[in-house]
């Protein structure tokens, strides 16, 4: 089966950002280590797969900081997350205008995440094309819950694992489609998801792996206090007394796999996400407006003047 690659741009982004080793100055001394490390990794992405040939592929961005459905469903998702200041945001946008003018489909939202475009993308790209399996281009565990065919994996790029359904039971203890009941459960501190106070990933994982998802477990929430595991009876107390905070919690961690067709991602097709030419004036351009240095320009510029990413331009 021939791949689908979806990318999650925030990793790459964030992670740059927040790097004490990934520390980049424009000409005025201004920080543009975000910027940079997401060229970096689109550069030596684009140039490790396009090794196989031509590809489809596209780029999800959160733009949705605090503006998402999420957000209304319950105000205190995510509310650990400083909005970016006038730099970073002058950052992020250029990280989108960067896969335009690569040539590369990226798409961003003030109502979905990107974990949303990802899993929308996934569905009407597979659906109507079966012979392709997902490599969803992140090293976000929640991202596993859309792997669904034997072939489908995680990639966490730079450390070079790839994780398929099997690989995420192993390390979970769970399936990936299970992932949300799981951190439904246990909540998220990293996303602000409540979960039930006083369920860790121990318990969660006996759980799930009894009655298989949320809906099975209150429905036989009585056969919880039998089960052999430590605390049995006050988890089963826990899981009565907050029975709606599980189940937005599982709601808050449950990918959208169908965005309204308003959205720009939506009842998108394979076709759609096969790579342009770079426009290799605008790239320069947009280094020359990021204010990088000279040597930076005519690096970068280098290497994407090697990059053939069409179909027709690998066949020429």
């Amino acid at each position: 089966m021939a791949p689908l690659y979806l990318v999650d741009a925030s990793i790459f982004i964030f992670q740059a950002h927040f790097s004490p080793h990934m520390q980049v100055w424009s000409r005025r001394a201004e920080d543009r280590s975000a910027f940079v490390g997401f060229l970096r990794f689109m550069l030596r992405f684009l140039q490790t797969t396009q090794k196989q040939g031509p590809v489809p592929l596209a780029v999800a961005f959160d733009q949705s900081l605090q503006s998402g459905f999420r957000h209304r469903l319950y105000p205190d998702y995510k509310s650990n997350r400083v909005l970016p200041d006038e730099n970073l945001a002058r950052q992020l946008d250029a990280c989108a205008q960067l896969c335009q003018v690569l040539g590369v489909a990226g798409f961003g939202s003030t109502e979905y995440e990107a974990d949303d475009i990802i899993g929308t993308l996934a569905v009407s790209c597979t659906a109507a094309d079966y012979s392709r399996h997902l490599v969803i281009v992140s090293r976000d565990k929640d991202l596993s819950q859309l792997l669904s065919g034997p072939e489908d994996c995680l990639w966490d790029f730079y450390a070079g694992t790839h994780r398929n359904r099997d690989a995420i039971y192993q390390h979970i203890g769970i399936w990936p489609e299970q992932l949300p009941c799981y951190l439904g459960l246990t909540g998220d501190s990293i996303d602000c998801i409540p979960g039930v106070p006083g369920i860790g990933p121990v318990a969660a994982r006996q759980l799930l792996q009894r009655f298989g998802n949320l809906d099975n477990l209150y429905e036989q929430l009585s056969e919880v206090t039998g089960l052999g595991f430590r605390g049995a009876a006050r988890c089963a107390a826990l899981l009565s007394e907050h029975r709606a905070a599980a189940m937005l919690s599982r709601e808050l961690a449950t990918i959208v796999r169908q965005a309204p067709a308003t959205e720009t991602f939506a009842n998108r097709s394979v076709d759609d996400l096969w790579a342009s030419d770079s426009d290799m004036e605008a790239f320069e351009g947009l280094l020359r407006d990021m204010e990088l240095t000279d040597d930076d320009i005519r690096r970068f510029c280098v290497q994407a003047a090697g990059l053939k990413t069409t179909r027709q331009s690998v066949v020429d």
